[in-house]
Formats: structure tokens, sequence, C-alpha cells
């Protein structure tokens, strides 16, 4: 397959190429700004003529505070551009579509539901996340009337050696200033980086699959069972828990998405077949110190 990426400078896009060189396809950058990957790069008002499959991973990070000038980022980078990938497609004739568009999305759709196990069947949950992720497949829906195959990966916190979630998590774990988040109930729905990747590509290749996809890791845990093997990884102390209150005040509406449960389930992936690379968290975590 040859196979557009927007968002293919950015972590997981850069894994995403890498996963289809791998398996022997070829693929097209779409980026603002391209860079630290050698490759044909274009823009996306160029469109996506001689594509068998677009994906999408494009999103302004999240992980800082949520004011009225970052929510319309947040917006524009995931709804706003998915609306653009849509449109381009409808622009095409239909012999010329490419078959297939996988666009992000998150496992914040499901929303904070404490234990309750979540697959792909579960409904999308309440909040300023959950409603920002409905909005965003909302718009990726509509290539399905193209008679495009849809698939909505909902991303889960990834972990790779350069990802900023684990630098942190690395330094302050190294520290000895690590511990739990709040109360540590929370489940916090973990992938490998190249997990994702690996189920990106599945998705790609799987002709029955289509629809919403969770891409988490069958390990699953809740934060505070995080907390307890990373720093066994580590070999340093976890005592120093950071109080609810305390990220809130610190993070202000980042904090929601640190405290909330998402015990979300890889269920089309396992039904369909994908092996993961990392199936276990201390392995996961293991592979990156």
């Amino acid at each position: 397959m040859k196979v557009g990426i927007i968002g293919a400078s950015g972590l997981v896009g850069g894994a995403i190429c890498s996963a289809l060189e791998k398996a022997g396809h070829s693929w097209i950058g779409f980026s603002r700004s391209p860079r630290g990957r050698e490759g044909e790069w274009r823009a996306l008002e160029d469109g996506f003529a001689g594509l068998d499959a677009v994906v999408n991973v494009a999103g302004d990070s999240i992980d800082k505070r949520w004011t009225d000038e970052n929510k319309k980022k947040f917006y524009q980078s995931r709804v706003g551009v998915t609306d653009q990938v849509v449109a381009q497609l409808a622009r095409l004739a239909p012999s010329e579509r490419p078959r297939v568009f996988v666009n992000a999305s998150a496992v914040g759709y499901y929303g904070d539901q404490g234990g309750r196990v979540l697959d792909e069947s579960s409904p999308a949950g309440t909040g300023y996340l959950a409603e920002l992720c409905e909005q965003w497949e909302e718009a990726a829906w509509k290539a399905e009337e193209l008679e495009v195959r849809v698939v909505c990966g909902r991303i889960g916190v990834v972990l790779g050696s350069e990802a900023s979630a684990w630098q942190r998590m690395k330094l302050i774990f190294s520290l000895g200033a690590g511990g739990r988040l709040g109360s540590g109930e929370q489940y916090w729905p973990l992938v490998h980086l190249e997990d994702v990747a690996g189920g990106v590509l599945h998705a790609l290749e799987k002709d029955t699959i289509s629809g919403p996809m969770n891409l988490v890791s069958e390990c699953t845990v809740t934060n505070a069972e995080f907390t307890k093997i990373l720093g066994s990884v580590l070999r340093r102390p976890t005592i120093l828990p950071a109080p609810a209150f305390a990220l809130k005040l610190v993070l202000g509406g980042f904090a929601e998405a640190l405290l909330a449960s998402y015990r979300a389930q890889p269920g089309v992936l396992k039904k369909t077949g994908y092996q993961f690379r990392y199936p276990d968290l201390r392995g996961l975590l293991e592979s990156l110190k």
C-alpha cells in the first residue's frame, strides 16, 4: 500500500512510518513542519491522489493547561483537520479515493467510568475530553458516506523511549519523587508506541476492521499498580503521592485526564488476531529503561 500519514513528523506518526516500511509498504508524509525523516512530503491541501489509505494522527498535545485558547487549538488540530481530510476525500472521484481512512481518537471518549470494563461498544462518557473525542470521531465517520472504510483508533497513554509522558515519569521516579496520583485507584489504559503503530498497520491490512478500535494494551492497571511496578523496574522508592487537589491547582483542567479512570480493553485488536509486542506491563517498562 501507499499510505498518507498526517502528522508523520510526530512521535506516533513517525512510528507508523517505520512500521509501514518494515511491512513493505510506502508512505507520504503530510505535515506543516516535516522533519527528522527522509521521504516524500506534501501539504494537506495537495490532496490524496494516488494513495491507497490515509492515516491521521495529528493533534495538539493536551498535556498543558486547558485555557480557552488551548481548547481552540485542541479542537482545530483534531476536528478541524479531520474535516479537512474528509473534504479532500470528497473532492476525488470515487475510483481515485483511498480505500481506508484511519483517524486518531482517544480513550477519553469514554469519560471517567471508574472500574467498568470498556470495549468499543461502550457509550461515550461526559466531560470535556469525552465531548471533544465524540466530535472528533463524528467528523471522521462522514467519510463512510464516501464509501471509504473508516477506523477510529482510541489511543491510550502512549509509552515509548522518546514519549514525553515516559520521559517525565522516568525523571520523577529516578529522583525518588514518584508516587501515585490522587487516590491511585483510577485505571490507566497504557500502550507501547510500537503497539500503537502495529495496531494501525493491522487495521490498514485487515479489511474486516471498521468503526472504533481501542489502541490500548491488555495490561491496563490502576495508577497505584503502575506506580508500584515502575518503582520496582527503576529500583526507586514510590512514597510521595500527589494529592488530587494539588494536581488540579498546578495543572488545571489537564488534571482531569490524569485522575480519570479508563479501564479500556483492546476488544477489536484481540478478536482480529493482533499479537501485542508488549502484552504485560513489566515487560513494557523494562523495554524503556
